[in-house]
């Protein structure tokens, strides 16, 4: 990124930003559903699944904080659709200012945005009884891989953001994101399920990021888990800015 592209990035993400503190009930509003999954299913669920020993909420934690930042990414590409739709691109287009500029504020802000949430949802956590020995190093790779999976998944989010034609388009994209982690270790072992489902659970990315997160707060071994979770996250970081960028292109041309 020149510097022409940085500091006119740094524009707009304060524009952005300035935005999402006038409506603080859009970071409010997506961290609202995983908190309220979080206690239903350890409050009213967690008793009867057993997850080997420990606090179920410790356990159903790295589940939750990918559910928030698959509900965060819905704002995005929101935040995006209206933009487009409101005309504010072709604007910008005959602004003397970088071009990727303006995806870049989206992006920066959307992880802001998600970091905020997931600060809440960890709060909400430890009011619950979650604990954790881990230390600093631990805490920063958890962050790590937080921060590049909502940046794979904003990216991802940025392609519905140009290209739907209604709200309803652009927002329902991401139900299938919010679902996944159902199918996975994020909720219960998946040792207890039938064949075909739990092959699926064991090789899809969500269980391997869970498996590693899991393992990094509560001091464990993440064996093969974290090179796994890694490599998921930025093959799909890679894949989607490559998309984003080209329909962005199309959409300018």
């Amino acid at each position: 990124m020149t510097t022409d592209a940085f500091h006119d990035t740094t524009v707009l993400l304060k524009r952005s930003l300035r935005h999402i503190l006038r409506s603080p009930d859009t970071i409010i509003t997506t961290a609202v559903t995983p908190i309220v999954m979080l206690l239903l299913f350890v409050y009213v669920f967690g008793g009867a699944i057993d997850v080997g020993g420990g606090e179920y909420v410790t356990y159903l934690l790295p589940g939750i904080l990918l559910i928030t930042v698959a509900s965060g990414i819905a704002y995005t590409a929101f935040r995006l659709f209206t933009d487009v739709s409101g005309g504010l691109f072709e604007r910008f287009q005959s602004m003397p200012i970088a071009r990727s500029s303006v995806l870049w504020a989206h992006v920066l802000t959307s992880i802001v945005a998600n970091l905020i949430s997931l600060v809440l949802v960890v709060l909400v956590a430890l009011a619950m009884g979650f604990r954790s020995g881990a230390g600093v190093l631990a805490w920063l790779a958890v962050l790590g891989i937080l921060v590049l999976f909502t940046l794979a998944l904003t990216w991802l989010a940025v392609i519905p953001g140009l290209t739907a034609s209604s709200i309803d388009g652009v927002s329902g994209f991401s139900y299938p994101l919010i679902f996944l982690p159902f199918i996975s270790s994020a909720f219960v072992p998946t040792d207890g399920m039938p064949g075909p489902v739990r092959w699926f659970a064991d090789n899809q990315p969500v269980t391997s990021i869970v498996n590693t997160i899991r393992g990094l707060y509560g001091e464990q071994a993440i064996g093969n888990d974290g090179w796994i979770a890694v490599a998921w996250c930025v093959g799909l970081l890679v894949v989607a800015y490559a998309l984003a960028m080209s329909t962005y292109r199309r959409k300018i041309a």
